[in-house]
């Protein structure tokens, strides 16, 4: 069995994916590798590369994030953050917070 702990880190990291992908987008557009390796350099975990795209669907279809084709010598797709997506990021975080402050009082 999974210690606790272990089951915990994994269900708010590579399980909750969103709101590490919407903060990053809140900074600047990226295409989907750029926010996995941001997401391992600045949180210091690797995401899943199939859970990253299915986020990033999932997050389009909801309306959290855009996305467009970028031209160059290689075509890739740059997602940006919403207005509606701005308000999710703050809605969790200030769910994240309450709960922080909850357990530690």
């Amino acid at each position: 069995m999974e210690p606790p702990i272990a089951r915990m880190k994994k269900k708010t990291t590579a399980e909750m994916l969103w709101p590490y992908f919407l903060k990053l987008l809140s900074e600047r557009p990226m295409c989907g590798y750029e926010l996995m390796k941001e997401v391992e350099r600045r949180f210091g975990w690797r995401p899943p590369v199939v859970t990253s795209y299915l986020v990033l669907r999932s997050l389009r279809r909801g309306g959290y994030v855009a996305a467009e084709r970028s031209g160059g010598g290689r075509e890739k797709t740059l997602y940006r953050i919403t207005p509606k997506g701005r308000r999710l990021l703050k809605e969790g975080q200030r769910y994240i917070r309450k709960l922080c402050r909850v357990l530690s009082g």
